[in-house]
């Protein structure tokens, strides 16, 4: 079984909505998510112009692939989160803030400002890596 340690050193700032570092140890399986946007089933984009709602969307399409590996949210420890330059990241923290809910531990969190993704109308991405104890 894998055991999860969340790194928050005491001689470090405490981090408020993520852990500054993940560590794993024993048997585990690991999921990779790759770089979810705001698309939804139909191939389309969720929340034009609205960095809430497509992040809104982009999460709940990180939860179905994890889902999918048999894992939830609570099995992440490690999240990039990728935002189009000229953005507030204000609407993303809420909506990630309403998705994670009241569970305890924070993923590690890394946001990079980008000069663009995959399509013009995209506003963020998210990628993850989630560890599940076999």
């Amino acid at each position: 079984m894998a055991t999860i340690d969340y790194i928050n050193p005491d001689n470090m700032a405490k981090p408020i909505g993520y852990s500054q570092g993940v560590a794993i140890r024993g048997s585990h399986r690991t999921i990779y998510v790759g770089g979810q946007n705001a698309i939804d089933v139909k191939g389309a984009l969720v929340g034009r112009n609205s960095l809430l709602e497509q992040t809104e969307q982009a999460l709940s399409n990180v939860e179905k692939v994890l889902k999918a590996g048999g894992a939830g949210p609570e099995s992440l420890v490690r999240l990039n989160i990728y935002l189009l330059q000229g953005q507030n990241p204000a609407e993303g923290f809420l909506a990630f803030q309403q998705w994670w809910g009241s569970r305890p531990q924070y993923p590690a969190i890394t946001v990079v400002y980008v000069a663009g993704l995959g399509k013009p109308d995209w506003l963020v991405e998210i990628d993850g890596i989630a560890v599940v104890p076999e």
